[in-house]
């Protein structure tokens, strides 16, 4: 790729819209809306970060969090890619609709250059059959596709990489759990390079506590509140996305870890609640992907809350004692590293989430290019 050419990220989160022009490992410019912005304000964020800089873009990455059955890695966003994930909208919604429609305003905008979905879900594409499979009837899981997906791939490969730098050895020869943590979280097992179990499952719905999600709850209990007339689907689903995880537990407080933090410390026992059930989530979760693996070579934390969170991170690991994780010794950190004493029998590292460089690095190459080192 010639030094003057850039790759235009698209990340169209649940919540945000975060636009990143790459050249290289370098961050050109960027534009960032802290909702899901309307087609309007996603025409002038696009005409904001390309402005000057249109002829450099020779190829535009969006991250797609649900690839399905049929998106296993990343590819050129035609018709009829499109249409595979509009096929898929209602598994996930709350994602896959935004992304959609940033989509048809990019391709709009920028009509002569490449488009290419990167899936959140690659990452763990070739996962165990144990590990991908649910316990549910043959036919229900051949006719409707249920397996476990995964999230959080394009997070997961960049930390990964990272890890693999900070401890001098190769990705294929390490064992790691990686926690992501953030607005949304999950936990994942990579052995050797592989993804061999993660905590998201079908829908990023599963697993830990978030900052408004759930995670994963009893299915009977959900089942009995949507009989007699207790809650109807719009309303579990609005409760389950919307309302619940640190948002749910706070007492509608905050789904913010450093609102309620400073909640916490004023003796707001709705927040120390809701900082505890979410730090217990992840240690148990992590401790259950652990399992996956024949040993621990270290632990790596990103996400916004695993990057700059050191109040959880410590909480998290005060409960992996037994997997002979150590609570760490470093807090605040200004770059990648180790946060753990030196010498710890299972290292733990901090890794900034840089999702607009892994999605340059995969648009490249499924254009076939090599991305800069």
């Amino acid at each position: 790729m010639p030094t003057s050419s850039a790759i235009l990220t698209v990340n169209a989160g649940s919540s945000s819209l975060q636009l990143h022009l790459v050249a290289g490992q370098e961050i050109v410019a960027t534009a960032h809306e802290e909702r899901v912005p309307d087609r309007e304000r996603v025409e002038g964020m696009l005409a904001e970060i390309l402005d000057g800089r249109e002829e450099r873009v020779t190829g535009v990455a969006h991250r797609l969090v649900h690839g399905g059955a049929h998106i296993r890695t990343p590819l050129i966003a035609d018709d009829a890619a499109v249409e595979q994930v509009r096929a898929i909208v209602d598994v996930d919604p709350l994602h896959l609709e935004p992304a959609l429609a940033v989509l048809a305003a990019a391709r709009r905008r920028l009509p002569d250059v490449p488009h290419v979905l990167c899936p959140d879900t690659a990452f763990h594409a070739d996962l165990p059959e144990p590990a991908a499979v649910y316990p549910l009837p043959q036919e229900w899981r051949r006719e409707y596709g249920l397996r476990r997906y995964g999230f959080h791939g394009l997070s997961y490969a960049w930390a990964l990489g990272r890890a693999a730098e900070l401890l001098g050895r190769r990705a294929g020869e390490l064992r790691l759990v990686l926690a992501h943590l953030g607005g949304g979280a999950s936990v994942c097992a990579v052995d050797r390079g592989r993804s061999v179990d993660t905590s998201m499952g079908f829908t990023p719905l599963e697993g830990l506590p978030m900052s408004k999600r759930s995670g994963s709850v009893d299915p009977g209990m959900l089942l009995w509140l949507l009989e007699g007339s207790r809650l109807t689907v719009e309303q579990l689903r609005e409760g389950l996305y919307h309302r619940s995880g640190l948002l749910g537990l706070s007492a509608g407080r905050s789904g913010d870890t450093r609102d309620l933090v400073r909640a916490a410390e004023t003796g707001d026992a709705d927040a120390r609640l809701a900082l505890e059930v979410f730090a217990r989530g992840a240690a148990r979760e992590i401790a259950a992907v652990a399992t996956a693996l024949d040993g621990l070579d270290a632990i790596v934390f990103t996400g916004e809350i695993g990057w700059d969170q050191p109040e959880v991170r410590e909480a998290v690991c005060a409960r992996l004692g037994v997997l002979g994780v150590s609570i760490p010794q470093r807090a605040d950190v200004a770059e990648d590293g180790l946060v753990s004493a030196p010498g710890a029998a299972v290292p733990v590292l901090v890794v900034r989430p840089r999702e607009e460089l892994q999605l340059a690095r995969d648009a490249l190459g499924a254009l076939g290019e090599a991305p800069a080192p």
